[in-house]
């Protein structure tokens, strides 16, 4: 599913990911504490239409009550019984150790409550890779999609954890059938200066890659936001790469400017963000109370197309 099928086809970039998550068997989903109409309608509109089959952990009593409130048919989904949200991440992160599902969704509790677990040195889902979020976004007037990175987990990432959070991302858009992704470096400017550290940081991941110390993805940096996404403002600016005015995968020099990039886009443009972590043991739908439909269903595409192609190799050699 290259970018150039998605403008081909007339289908939104949403559309086309959750059309082909729809063609994979629907990854068993443990949801955190859904405990409110926005979390549970999420989660069950996401079965009925066959992303994900989900395993609800949460106070049995309230989820029912909130089904029955506001009319969605739990019908026989399964339900694990704890007395509160704090059990319900415990419970749903040890299920997910223990091999029960293929996804972590975040239900009404806050995200910090669900990612403690997650982090967890002993009882977490920590892997050797450093945990990072994803927004996958769909930008009116953009013809393609752009990831932002990161812009919910790592504050202010060093370059270690850069290197993770550019790998995971273009882990991510890699699996999930985008082709091969060209990684825009960003900073306020394009040049290398010692008065910016993030320039530095952007030049050391693009001499990591030509290193093979991240892989699967082209990178150029620093760019400044214009110059990395806009054609011309590259030409104006003398800068020739692959990348340049053609960025795919924004990585954002901390979490500040991620979450500002990104909510410009979403309450400016209209962009519909949805958003993934990524480098635990299972892919990590966290979801916002103010999330369209839309952007539920396109988190939980996602997530479930990364699970099932990560899941074919496992099969294939059985």
């Amino acid at each position: 599913m290259s970018e150039a099928n998605v403008q081909a086809s007339g289908l939104s970039k949403y559309d086309l990911l959750i059309a082909a998550a729809r063609d994979e068997t629907p990854a068993v989903t443990i949801v955190a504490h859904p405990c409110d109409e926005t979390s549970l309608r999420g989660a069950l509109e996401a079965a009925e239409i066959g992303l994900i089959a989900p395993v609800l952990v949460g106070p049995e009593a309230k989820i029912r009550s909130v089904a029955a409130e506001h009319r969605l048919d739990l019908g026989s989904r399964a339900i694990i019984d704890v007395p509160h949200s704090h059990a319900a991440a415990a419970t749903a992160v040890a299920m997910i150790r223990e091999g029960k599902g293929e996804l972590l969704m975040k239900g009404s509790l806050h995200t910090d409550e669900l990612m403690k677990e997650v982090a967890a040195s002993a009882t977490g889902l920590r892997t050797d890779r450093r945990i990072s979020h994803v927004f996958i976004m769909d930008v009116p007037g953009h013809a393609e999609t752009l990831f932002i990175t990161d812009a919910a987990i790592n504050i202010f990432p060093d370059l270690e954890a850069k290197r993770d959070i550019v790998q995971n991302a273009i882990d991510l858009w890699v699996t999930i059938g985008l082709g091969q992704p060209r990684v825009a470096i960003l900073s306020a400017v394009e040049t290398v200066t010692t008065k910016i550290p993030s320039t530095i940081e952007a030049a050391a991941l693009c001499k990591m890659a030509e290193r093979g110390q991240i892989t699967g993805g082209l990178l150029d940096g620093p760019l400044a936001f214009d110059n990395a996404i806009d054609p011309e403002a590259a030409r104006i600016k003398g800068i020739v790469s692959p990348v340049a005015g053609r960025g795919q995968i924004l990585v954002v020099p901390d979490l500040e400017a991620g979450n500002m990039l990104a909510k410009n886009l979403t309450f400016l443009s209209h962009a519909d963000a949805a958003g993934i972590v990524l480098g635990a043991r299972v892919p990590i739908v966290l979801t916002s109370r103010a999330d369209s439909v839309r952007t539920r269903l396109a988190s939980c595409a996602v997530a479930a197309l990364y699970a099932a192609k990560r899941r074919a190799p496992e099969v294939a050699a059985v």
